[in-house]
């Protein structure tokens, strides 16, 4: 490689490294800690290529480069980031980086990518443009520096703002409701409505629901699940939408599925003419057992939400270790629940390895030693000893303030979620079960992020 290599990171030891690799393979390096030292060898022309951290003392690397742009429209940047969410993906596509790489990364991928934006600039490439004000809000938590959540950062990065109708596929609690959330807030259309369907929704409601989402975001939550007169109401209407006198203000179309959308289709669970209708792009979540090197993130990020609802408990290295041998057949929202129930109810503010092993369900292992409720008693006994048992874990110290309402939100999504899997996904039998207003029960279901699915229909 031939060229001169600027790097801003603020930890040494990664200066160090790519200095003395980028000198090895024939590069000139000049590295700093500092963002300030960085524009000033930009705006001199110093460089033929800038490697560069998210997160520095004096500011942030990717505010940086529109600056860098204008100073020096041709000069290649590729951004290096331990900020692993799809946020920061999605700031660095908009702001145009030659390349992006999440940390930790492998040096010799980091080398080869160097070696294209070198080419590049010398054969004086245009870089491309970028987007203008990019406003990307802060409070998504999809993070992961894994290869397979990489790629899909890379996806939506490049979708995000388009009108594409897009399929979010995958395993239940994934974090496919969370996923097509995100493309609404952090699309262009994120000023518009957004508006849910599910599988309660009938052929006459269809309309005005549609009609709801006109410059925003429909997003359709199993769609394979929905009733057959309600698929073909739902094809014909998006067609009508898409090709009427109003089709600018069409809603852009996102649908959350199991893991095989298209077998859906073959098998004639979906209709092949709405799935054909909603997979301009089909973004697959990844289980969280494919995901495992994201887990110590993952569990800081769970356990920071966590100490927000009275939860105040750390992670020891061997806990760790022990989750990462459980298969979580319930993916994130599996890990969600038993961090936050550990962060409650551990001895002492660390959770340890025993702690997460008592807690873990022994995979086929008869539940012999399972508390067992007797049906002819009333649920209250059962609550009472579990509550019981909450407070003896604390000792001789009183549970954190604040009991009642956390208790009550504790309970709550359980039992709706509970119910709606009882009633197939129903929501009308799921509110009739509960004895509460249907709409209440639509407003519970998005407030506390709850999947509604359907058991597949027998052939």
């Amino acid at each position: 490689m031939d060229g001169t290599v600027l790097i801003a990171d603020d930890d040494r030891t990664i200066r160090t490294v790519l200095t003395q690799a980028l000198t090895r393979a024939g590069c000139r390096v000049h590295a700093t800690g500092s963002l300030g030292q960085l524009m000033r060898w930009v705006e001199d022309g110093t460089g033929d290529l800038v490697v560069t951290d998210v997160m520095m003392p004096d500011g942030n690397g990717l505010d940086m480069i529109p600056g860098i742009s204008r100073a020096r429209p041709d000069l290649p940047v590729i951004v290096i980031s331990a900020q692993n969410s799809i946020v920061t993906a999605i700031r660095a596509t908009e702001a145009a980086v030659f390349d992006y790489l999440p940390k930790p990364f492998d040096l010799p991928d980091l080398m080869g990518r160097v070696r294209a934006g070198l080419e590049r600039r010398i054969r004086r490439e245009p870089a491309p443009a970028a987007a203008s004000a990019p406003v990307v809000p802060e409070g998504v938590s999809l993070i992961g520096h894994t290869p397979v959540m990489q790629g899909l950062f890379r996806s939506v990065a490049r979708i995000v703002n388009t009108d594409l109708p897009v399929i979010v596929a995958g395993e239940p609690g994934t974090g496919r409701s969370t996923l097509a959330q995100a493309l609404h807030d952090l699309g262009d259309r994120r000023d518009g409505p957004l508006v849910r369907l599910g599988a309660s929704e009938t052929p006459e409601t269809l309309g005005p629901r549609l009609a709801q989402a006109q410059g925003g975001t429909l997003i359709l939550e199993d769609p394979a699940g929905m009733e057959p007169a309600v698929q073909a109401r739902l094809a014909s209407l998006i067609e009508a939408a898409e090709s009427g006198p109003d089709r600018a203000r069409a809603p852009r179309l996102v649908a959350t599925t199991g893991p095989d959308p298209e077998g859906d289709s073959a098998s004639g669970q979906l209709r092949p003419d709405l799935y054909y209708r909603l997979a301009g792009m089909v973004l697959t979540v990844p289980p969280l057992r494919s995901r495992l090197d994201d887990l110590p993130a993952l569990v800081r990020l769970m356990l920071d939400r966590a100490a927000g609802q009275g939860g105040m408990a750390t992670l020891s290295d061997a806990a760790l270790d022990a989750l990462r041998t459980y298969p979580f057949p319930g993916n994130l929202r599996e890990l969600d629940n038993l961090l936050r129930r550990l962060a409650l109810t551990a001895p002492g503010p660390r959770i340890e390895a025993e702690d997460v092993a008592a807690a873990l369900p022994v995979p086929n292992a008869p539940r012999t030693g399972a508390p067992r409720i007797d049906p002819s008693r009333p649920l209250s006994e059962a609550v009472e000893q579990h509550l019981q048992r909450y407070f003896d874990l604390h000792g001789d110290q009183l549970p954190p303030p604040g009991l009642y309402d956390r208790v009550l939100r504790e309970v709550e999504r359980p039992l709706i979620q509970i119910a709606l899997d009882a009633c197939n996904g129903n929501q009308l039998r799921c509110a009739d079960l509960l004895q509460i207003n249907r709409n209440t029960l639509r407003k519970k279901v998005n407030d506390l992020n709850i999947e509604v699915t359907r058991r597949r229909r027998l052939m």
